[in-house]
C-alpha cells in the first residue's frame, strides 16, 4: 500500500484554519447570549432586591366555601286513584303556577261516583224525616198509655240509625268528593316542572311512578359547610343572628350580589367533619341559581374596614413564626413579625406589625440579612401588571 506524504507546509495552514474557526466561534458565543445582571449584589456585594409599597385599603374580608343550590320546596307528582290520563296540560320544563291544573285523570266515573252518593245522602235523609217523626208520634201516644213500650223502643232504634246512616252518606259523598278532586292534579306552588314521566293515555295507579317533578327556584337556598371554629367566633361576636353578605360565583365565572333574605344553622356539629351546615336564601330574581348546581360561595361581614394589605410574596416563616423585611428610606433591611389575617387574593391581611408606609421586599429577601444595607428597587401596580 502506498502512503502519501503530507507536506509541512499545508498541515500548518489546516491547523491555522481550525483555530481561526474555533475563535471565531467563542466570539459570536459571546456576542449572541444575553447578558444576566447579577442580582447577588451591586456596588461591591450589595444585595439587589424588589420592594413594594404595603397597601391600605377598605375591604370585607370573605371567606370562601363550597356550596349547593338546593330547592327550598319540590315536590314528586303521584296519582291517588286509578284511571287513565285524559289529559296533560303544561309545556315540559316551563314555570307552573300554584293551583295550575297539570293532569286529568278520567273524572266521568268519579263524577258518576259523586252523583251515586249523593242519592244516598238524600235516600238516606228522607227515611231520617220519616223516621223521626215516627219516634215523635210514638212517644207522644207512649206518654198516653196508647202505645206500648217495645213500640216505643222499636221507633226509637228506627230513628237512630236513621240518623247513623245519613252520618254514613254524608261521609260517602265527601269521599267521592276528594276522589274526583285527585282527577286533577294541580302544582302545589309556583316553579319549574320537568318532562311528563307518563303521557296522555296510560293507566295510572297510586303505586304508579311519578307522573312529574316540580322545583321551586324562588326563592331558592344555598347550604354550605363551615368549620366549627368559624361558628364559634360568630357566636363569641355576641350575634343575636347570623347576618352576612356574600358573593355567589356561579360555575360560569359570573358573580351574584344578591341580598340574603334570610339564614340559619343546623343545629348540631357534624363529628367527622367538624363542620356544621349553614342555609341561606335568595330571592333568585334571575333565576341564574339551579337547584343542585354547586358554587363557590363568599362570606364577609357586613361592615366594610380598613385593613393593612401586603403581597403574599413578601411573606416568610421560620420556628418563630410569620415575618417580613421592611426597607426604609436609607435602604436598610429590617426584619419584623407580623401576625396575618386572612388572605385577599394575591394579599394577606395584616393585624400586627406593619404601617401603610412600609415597603416590603418581594424578591431578594433570601439574600438579605437584618440590619443590612440593600439596593431596592420600588414596584408599582402597574409595572406588576406588565
Amino acid at each position: 500500500m502506498r502512503v502519501t506524504k503530507i507536506k509541512k507546509s499545508t498541515l500548518i495552514r489546516k491547523v491555522c484554519i481550525m483555530l481561526l474557526c474555533v475563535g471565531a466561534g467563542w466570539y459570536l458565543k459571546a456576542r449572541l447570549t444575553p447578558q444576566v445582571p447579577n442580582m447577588s449584589g451591586m456596588d461591591g456585594g450589595t444585595p439587589y432586591v424588589l420592594t413594594k409599597q404595603v397597601k391600605l385599603a377598605e375591604i370585607s374580608p370573605k371567606k370562601s366555601y363550597i356550596g349547593r343550590v338546593e330547592a327550598i320546596k319540590s315536590v314528586d307528582l303521584k296519582p291517588q286513584i286509578t284511571g287513565y290520563v285524559e289529559k296533560v296540560l303544561f309545556k315540559e320544563g316551563g314555570l307552573v303556577n300554584e293551583g295550575d291544573i297539570l293532569f286529568i285523570i278520567e273524572q266521568k266515573r268519579y263524577l258518576a261516583n259523586v252523583e251515586l252518593r249523593q242519592a244516598e245522602l238524600d235516600s238516606a235523609k228522607a227515611n231520617l224525616v220519616k223516621t223521626e217523626r215516627d219516634y215523635k208520634r210514638q212517644k207522644s201516644l207512649s206518654k198516653q198509655n196508647y202505645a206500648s213500650k217495645a213500640t216505643l223502643d222499636t221507633s226509637e232504634s228506627n230513628y237512630l240509625q236513621a240518623k247513623a246512616a245519613v252520618a254514613q252518606a254524608e261521609a260517602n259523598l265527601e269521599l267521592a268528593k276528594i276522589d274526583l278532586d285527585y282527577t286533577e292534579i294541580k302544582a302545589p306552588f309556583t316553579g319549574y316542572i320537568g318532562k311528563a314521566n307518563i303521557t296522555e293515555g296510560n293507566y295510572v295507579t297510586s303505586s304508579s311512578d311519578n307522573l312529574a317533578r316540580i322545583v321551586q327556584v324562588s326563592p331558592i337556598r344555598v347550604s354550605f359547610a363551615v368549620t366549627d371554629k368559624d361558628m364559634l367566633e360568630a357566636r363569641q361576636a355576641n350575634m343575636k343572628e347570623i347576618t352576612m353578605q356574600t358573593e355567589l360565583v356561579l360555575p360560569n365565572g359570573q358573580i351574584l350580589t344578591e341580598p340574603v333574605q334570610s339564614v340559619f344553622s343546623g343545629n348540631e356539629i357534624d363529628s367527622q367533619t367538624a363542620t356544621i351546615n349553614i342555609y341561606a336564601e335568595y330571592e333568585n330574581a334571575q333565576k341564574l341559581l339551579i337547584p343542585g348546581n354547586y358554587i363557590d360561595i363568599k362570606v364577609g361581614d357586613k361592615e366594610p374596614q380598613l385593613a393593612i394589605l401586603v403581597p403574599q410574596a413578601a411573606l416568610a416563616q421560620d420556628e418563630n413564626g410569620n415575618y417580613v423585611v421592611v426597607v426604609d428610606d436609607k435602604n436598610i433591611a429590617e426584619q419584623r413579625r407580623v401576625v396575618l389575617g386572612d388572605p385577599v387574593e394575591d394579599y394577606q391581611i395584616v393585624l400586627e406589625g406593619l404601617s401603610s408606609e412600609d415597603k416590603v421586599i418581594i424578591q431578594g429577601l433570601q439574600k438579605v440579612k437584618n440590619g443590612q444595607e440593600v439596593k431596592a428597587q420600588l414596584v408599582t401596580d402597574t409595572q406588576e401588571a406588565k
